[in-house]
């Protein structure tokens, strides 16, 4: 079959270095800033940055609706830190009009964690990840209030910051900045798993 087509969109935030994480694992990456590049992909990374800006980008160039689209079609996707919130169904102190795919059953509040003076670093047991704990990173990160029916791959202090519902993933935290490849091989397990399906 070849390698795996990933799609990152790439409106703001940490695109690039989830890019680079990809391909260092093997796959193909396309970086998506409109419609068509959607087309013919394996699997999206919706990355870090500022969710409410994330979303105002995606309705302005038409991305919102076929994003949505693909991801209830079943498209393999991964959302880290706002990519968690442009996921969730339920957002506590989110802006009255704000949108999101509402591919996941799980209530966020973003910044949960606190402002980038609260950021930090911790190691985390992730559920059948081989190698011991994962460093998690965490930059203004949201905060699982609920994780609804979502599978909890992942805690700290007690509140998730991993989970997973079907052939979505979302992490609370940036895997792209840790310096481990572990998790963006574990979403391409799932992308292949699609894909045989």
């Amino acid at each position: 079959m070849g390698a795996p087509l990933i799609g990152v969109l790439a409106l703001q935030g940490a695109f690039r270095e989830h890019q680079r994480a990809l391909e260092a694992c093997g796959a193909s990456t396309r970086l998506v800033r409109l419609p068509e590049d959607l087309e013919g992909l394996d699997g999206l990374v919706i990355p870090g940055g500022e969710s409410t800006t994330m979303i105002a980008l995606m309705r302005r160039m038409g991305l919102l609706e076929p994003v949505r689209e693909a991801v209830e079609r079943g498209l393999p996707t991964l959302g880290t830190c706002a990519g968690m919130i442009v996921l969730a169904r339920r957002i506590t102190d989110g802006l009255p009009d704000q949108e999101s795919l509402a591919a996941l059953d799980i209530t966020v509040r973003r910044n949960g964690y606190g402002r980038q003076v609260d950021s930090f670093e911790t190691e985390l047991e992730v559920r059948d990840l081989e190698g011991g704990p994962f460093p998690g990173v965490f930059i203004r990160a949201p905060l699982v209030l609920d994780p609804g029916n979502a599978q909890v791959l992942a805690s700290h202090q007690g509140r998730p910051v991993a989970v997973r519902q079907g052939r979505v993933m979302a992490l609370a935290f940036h895997p792209e900045l840790s310096g481990d490849l572990r998790l963006h091989r574990e979403f391409l397990e799932l992308v292949e798993g699609a894909r045989a399906a």
